[in-house]
């Protein structure tokens, strides 16, 4: 699979050089020469008849890349066996077809690549580009390359250098995401990334890395060997890759004079056969040791190359910070939403407690026409009763306009009555008051309860959303030792009210010893008329005429039967407007009615009747 992926990206190159009007697409005889270069290339046997017949002229024009991928993959790339062709012969097929058509160095000489480094450079560049279309190589990827190229220059960069080298490049590579190869190209050619080093020791430092990344190559450099059967000592051009050790003649590497083979069960020193090597010094020494020993380790985890495990883990890399950054980008898009959100609730809590002050304005104010016209009523019903007490000393004052009086008595007792008719629509407005006080009352509790709901939620996100909602409670709790506080008045003056009730039931209680008295009175009086007739006409013997008696009526008071008919009225409107009546309208019932009911006098004085005196 990675094989196939570094096979189309030199394909992929050499198709885009054939696209001369860059409509993604190639002719049939392009494509035909391309296909017959890359079997001859790949070692790959076909038939030469079966390829003319495939890419035969015919109606359907020019073929896309996506079109010419079924025939590569069924009949190129399956077939491709790894080993049994030169890669490096494969991507200067490629490169010569690519190059010729995008790649132009310097005519006057300037340019500092050859064009033999160049294609290195672009070798390198597909291994490390990314696996997307149109190929590019990210900055992370030109970064490593750079600083391994100018390592091998024996050059330092500092981060601040390099950072502003590739902010030059900053522009193109936003709004492509990276790096083209021509870009790449161009960026050692302008030289401003190498400090005036030579064109030598650049392709000498570009062919060292090529050697590293492309061909495997960990370490190389010569050592002294001691032959296994002559026993002198002869100096080699030591390659080391993840698979073998090989030592040439000279480092041409034109004659190879040898290879060790190394697998997982191969140590530094072997106990089949000994390989006796010697370094130059004590750190070449330490460095073959520890290049060979990361070769074999490479081989017992099963890796054929170093620096494709280190791509990949790169790659890797680079994917968990896309990651991270992504996740962290949601996050602050997601706090963003929630303080939105917060602020958003904030705002509506702001409006409920407007809302709420404003009720409770509009509840004191009630409250206060409320205590205004209890006010008045009381003021109203003492002055009614002085005038009461007055009628009942003029009443005993003048015993003679006992019809007057008694119509006066009837007037006032209508007033009275007029007056408790007022009072129980009061009554009834104070409670419709109550009733709508207490559904705001639940209506607030019920919204109060729904916010906090919410603020529960949020609490989980952030202390300080949990200090906003212990200060929403501190508030509620204030709210509500105001509103008990509000409650207590209005049973304060709702008890100013029961006392000036009882009040006037003792005066009732007056009225109707005044009139017990009156009857008495009345009695008397009946009784001495009777007496004094008796006396005034004697009876004489013999004489039986009928004397037609005299009688005095007697004053009968006005009864209170609108009383009993208005505490009728006022029970059957509290079974009607509240089914289930509270202590405190009950007792409010029984202090406007006066306490228990008092018995209306029945009995009317009758006249007494008398034997008529005989006349003389």
């Amino acid at each position: 699979m990675a094989l196939r992926k570094e096979l189309l990206k030199s394909i992929w190159y050499a198709f885009t050089a054939l696209d001369v009007e860059k409509s993604g697409k190639v002719s049939k005889s392009q494509l035909k020469v391309l296909s017959h270069n890359l079997y001859t290339v790949l070692h790959i046997p076909h038939d030469p008849v079966a390829l003319e017949e495939h890419f035969r002229d015919d109606d359907d024009g020019p073929v896309s890349s996506q079109g010419y991928m079924p025939y590569l993959n069924k009949y190129i790339l399956d077939k491709v066996e790894e080993g049994a062709f030169v890669k490096e012969h494969f991507d200067e097929l490629c490169w010569t077809l690519t190059a010729k058509k995008n790649y132009r160095a310097d005519s006057n000489g300037n340019s500092m690549l050859s064009n033999q480094d160049a294609f290195r450079l672009w070798c390198l560049f597909n291994f490390l580009s990314e696996d997307k279309y149109p190929l590019i190589m990210v900055p992370d990827e030109v970064e490593y390359l750079l600083k391994k190229v100018l390592s091998s220059m024996s050059l330092e960069v500092s981060l601040g250098e390099l950072e502003e080298l590739l902010a030059q490049e900053a522009q193109v590579a936003q709004t492509t995401g990276g790096l083209s190869v021509w870009q790449f190209l161009e960026l050692f050619n302008s030289g401003r990334c190498l400090r005036g080093v030579g064109r030598d020791t650049l392709s000498m430092a570009i062919h060292e890395v090529y050697q590293e990344l492309i061909q495997d190559v960990l370490k190389q450099g010569y050592l002294w060997k001691r032959g296994h059967l002559r026993r002198n000592w002869a100096e080699r051009w030591f390659q080391l890759q993840p698979s073998c050790l090989c030592y040439f003649g000279s480092e041409e590497c034109k004659e190879k004079r040898g290879i060790i083979p190394l697998d997982a069960h191969c140590c530094v020193e072997t106990a089949n056969r000994t390989y006796e090597m010697s370094a130059s010094d004590t750190r070449q020494r330490q460095e073959w040791t520890a290049a060979i020993q990361m070769a074999i380790r490479l081989q017992a985890e099963g890796k054929t190359s170093l620096h494709k495990d280190l791509k990949q883990k790169r790659r890797e890399q680079r994917e968990q910070r896309e990651r991270r950054r992504a996740a962290k980008e949601e996050e602050l898009l997601r706090l963003q939403q929630l303080q939105e959100e917060k602020e958003r609730k904030l705002q509506e809590l702001e409006l409920l407690q407007e809302a709420q002050r404003q009720a409770e304005r509009l509840l004191q104010e009630e409250e206060e026409r409320r205590r205004s016209q209890h006010r008045e009523l009381q003021q109203a019903l003492e002055g009614q009763l002085r005038e009461a007490e007055q009628a009942r000393a003029s009443m005993q004052a003048e015993m003679e306009l006992k019809e007057e009086e008694a119509a006066r008595q009837r007037q006032r007792i209508k007033e009275l009555e007029e007056m408790q008719q007022r009072l129980q629509e009061a009554l009834q407005l104070e409670v419709k008051a109550r009733r709508d006080e207490e559904s705001v009352r639940i209506a607030q509790t019920r919204l109060l309860e729904e916010e906090e709901e919410k603020l529960k939620q949020l609490m989980q996100l952030k202390e300080e959303q949990e200090r906003y909602i212990e200060r929403a409670q501190q508030e509620k709790e204030e709210l509500q030792q105001e509103m008990a506080q509000q409650s207590r008045s209005l049973q304060q003056a709702q008890q100013q009210l029961e006392e000036v009730r009882q009040n006037r039931q003792r005066a009732d209680e007056d009225v109707e010893a005044a009139q017990r008295k009156l009857r008495q009175a009345s009695t008397n009086v009946k009784h001495w008329n009777v007496q004094m007739n008796r006396l005034m006409h004697p009876i004489e013997p013999g004489d039986k005429r009928p004397v037609t008696s005299s009688s005095f009526s007697g004053f009968q008071p006005p009864l209170l039967a609108h009383r009993d008919s208005s505490l009728k009225r006022l029970t059957r409107w509290g079974s009607q407007g509240n089914r289930t009546p509270s202590p405190n309208s009950n007792e409010q019932q029984k202090s406007l009615n006066g306490g228990d009911e008092a018995p209306a006098p029945a009995s009317t004085p009758q006249e007494d009747k008398l034997d008529p005196a005989p006349e003389n």
